[in-house]
């Protein structure tokens, strides 16, 4: 199984490979590869053939992931097959007195779970199953209560299997997706070093926005700790020094030094299973109507059953009536399709954190983007670095650089690949920094304030200063670029002009969306409104905003609350946290900020916003999916019970039938929704081509 994990992992490196499955019994791996726009398919084919024949055990270096399915999977089916086998053998080989003894023996659990139930004063689903089995073994139907229990187990360990795997998916995805930490050296200064190389012990830096990769204590330092993913906690926790730190949590406010105590952020993913198991946000509505209303059946069924024996005195036509209800199915399917469904929007690069979030995007009438990382690419480009003062622009650009690199957002990452590709050095060479959400950086190098970010931080709330010789230069500055401030002691010292081209696919999403029932689509950005209004024109939004805070943001999306709308907000920064929190769906870009992707209840793991449009389909799909579950199982099981009160159909002949369209109704609900004939997906997520 090691080997086929190392060469599932191995293949899913190779460009062009959207999925890879590797089958470790038969020795065959399954390719799903997608050719870039400009090559060719049977180019591209060759090349994959050749990656694959040039792979070896003990030359290739790469490593099995730490948390694989396969073992779980394989669990599973020994447990299913051999359930299997025991069964037939029974039906087969045994004869009858020891079938009846071994009906009555496997019976015992489901009369205890029974008597439990109706110990604490419950009328549920065990009851109605024990009261079957009963019924069936002292009409001396052994076979048919034997059938019943089969399938009943059958039925929980498809249940169990789906949502161990669907869990354990989820809890794969929301995995640390942190290489490289600031670790302080014993001098005193700071190192962006990768994380294993990270050991007990050592020191790291951790500053507002970004995610604590590793277990530990607060060494020094004040900070306000968003605890969400961990503990369920819905405000964020003040750390001090001697505080605990968990890996995986994120830094809302503040800066800390954290001693580390387990590398490599050990237990991180038992804890993510735990929560997720845990987590009342896993359910659905649906699902949730789909468990009380099973449970609200039982009555009913048994009421139904009593009723038909008072008016037939026909004991046979009564037990039929019993071997059916509308339970199991319910309980069985919807959770099974939600959480298979889930586990689909993974294949397709969506991490959902519960099915609740599915549902609401389903119902969600307006959608809300921000800009800058979202609707554009996320690798922005610096086109010019202006000096102003005198000043030198490449000894500009490497300041800016330097306090831009300690929080990830696309322009703060343009500048500092800009100044690594002008090959300056940007050491560290100013004070504590300080970052103000949606508004820029401040620091001090060698007793000067230094700030970096909008027009409004700079000259509104920094009060900086234009030299009169400026001026003119200062009011030529073209309009067609986004502007990054940056000043020294009060005065603006550099302009830094930002391209930020529109990404190739906003456009056609923007019409997707609409087209699949979105009513609203906004956009709300901090830039400009020259900036904000010619951007809005080209993608086709509905509506926009400009110049807007984070809690602008988070009103907004409160107003459509107020107007009766579900809102989905689209985000990767900082300063978008606050919206993602407020909205029914916050989904994060994943090349983003960390706190954003933790407060997130969606995550996109590709940057392509077609990936919206595909959730969009998934969760439509889903919920027809359990529209038509609740149809099939009222219809058909009314039908079994009518058969039953009529005498057409025996107690054997009924039990069969409901046991039989639970289990393919639950085995469908596991189906994909999507596949490359369906219309709804989008064409670049059609596999194009298979190997």
């Amino acid at each position: 199984m090691e080997e086929a994990d190392r060469l599932e992992a191995f293949l899913q490196t190779v460009p062009g490979v959207t999925q890879a499955k590797v089958d470790e019994r038969t020795g065959n791996a399954v390719i799903r590869y997608k050719p870039g726009r400009d090559a060719q398919p049977c180019t591209e084919r060759e090349q994959l053939l050749r990656s694959l024949a040039g792979f070896d055990f003990e030359t290739t270096q790469i490593s099995a992931p730490d948390h694989s399915s396969r073992a779980l999977s394989r669990s599973y089916e020994d447990r299913m097959f051999f359930h299997v086998v025991r069964r037939v053998i029974n039906r087969v080989l045994l004869p009858v007195p020891v079938r009846q003894i071994l009906t009555v023996i496997r019976s015992v659990p489901y009369f205890v779970k029974a008597v439990r139930s109706l110990a604490a004063g419950k009328l549920e689903v065990s009851v109605l199953d024990a009261a079957s089995i009963a019924v069936s073994m002292l009409r001396g139907e052994f076979d048919t209560a034997g059938s019943v229990m089969f399938l009943l187990k059958v039925g929980d360990i498809i249940e169990e299997w789906t949502h161990r795997k669907s869990v354990e998916d989820l809890a794969g995805a929301m995995a640390l997706n942190v290489d490289k930490v600031w670790l302080r050296t014993p001098d005193g200064e700071e190192v962006l070093t990768g994380i294993d190389r990270i050991r007990e012990g050592d020191i790291v830096i951790v500053r507002t926005g970004h995610m604590i990769p590793l277990d530990g204590t607060v060494a020094e330092g004040d900070a306000m700790v968003n605890q969400a993913s961990i503990t369920g906690e819905p405000l964020p926790i003040h750390k001090k020094a001697g505080s605990l730190i968990y890996a995986g949590t994120v830094v809302d406010e503040g800066e800390i030094a954290i001693r580390i105590s387990a590398e490599a952020g050990a237990g991180r993913y038992d804890r993510i299973i735990a929560m997720i198991e845990e987590s009342e946000r896993l359910k659905s509505t649906s699902e949730n109507k789909a468990s009380h209303l099973a449970d609200r059946l039982v009555p009913w069924t048994f009421g139904a059953t009593a009723l038909t024996w008072l008016v037939t005195r026909n004991a046979a036509r009564a037990a039929s009536i019993l071997m059916v209800d509308f339970c199991c199915a319910l309980k069985l399917s919807m959770p099974i399709a939600v959480l298979s469904a889930m586990r689909e929007a993974g294949l397709h690069h969506i991490s959902v954190k519960g099915g609740k979030f599915m549902e609401d995007f389903a119902e969600a009438e307006t959608i809300v983007f921000d800009k800058t990382g979202t609707l554009t690419n996320a690798s922005a480009r610096v086109h010019e670095v202006i000096p102003f003062g005198g000043n030198d622009a490449e000894e500009m650009l490497r300041l800016s650089a330097c306090l831009e690199e300690h929080f990830p957002h696309s322009i703060a990452n343009a500048v500092v690949s800009e100044a690594l590709r002008r090959g300056l050095n940007h050491e560290e060479k100013h004070s504590k920094v300080e970052y103000i959400v949606a508004h820029g950086i401040a620091s001090s190098v060698e007793g000067e304030k230094v700030c970096i970010g909008s027009s409004h931080f700079i000259f509104e709330d920094e009060g900086c200063r234009i030299l009169p010789e400026d001026q003119a230069a200062f009011d030529a500055l073209p309009d067609e670029y986004s502007h990054l401030y940056l000043s020294i002691g009060g005065v603006l010292s550099a302009v830094i002009l930002i391209e930020d081209p529109l990404k190739d696919e906003a456009r056609d999403v923007v019409r997707l969306l609409h087209q699949a029932g979105f009513t609203k689509v906004a956009m709300l950005t901090g830039d400009s409104e020259r900036t904000a209004r010619a951007v809005a024109a080209m993608v086709g939004v509905d509506e926009y905003r400009s110049e807007v805070l984070p809690e602008d943001k988070a009103s907004f999306i409160r107003r459509e609350h107020a107007a009766g709308r579900k809102v989905v907000m689209i985000g990767d920064g900082i300063n978008d946290s606050p919206a993602l929190s407020e909205a029914d769906v916050g989904v994060a870009i994943n090349s983003g900020a960390a706190i954003a992707r933790e407060i997130a209840d969606v995550t996109v793991l590709e940057d392509d916003l077609h990936s919206l449009v595909v959730l969009r389909a998934l969760s439509t799909g889903l919920m027809n999916r359990i529209r038509r579950n609740y149809e099939t199982i009222l219809s058909f099981n009314s039908f079994l019970i009518l058969m039953g009160i009529l005498g057409v159909f025996p107690s054997t002949t009924t039990a069969l039938l409901h046991n039989a369209s639970t289990l393919a109704i639950s085995l469908h609900s596991m189906t994909d929704l999507l596949d490359s004939k369906n219309t709804q997906l989008p064409a670049f997520r059609k596999p194009s081509g298979t190997v």
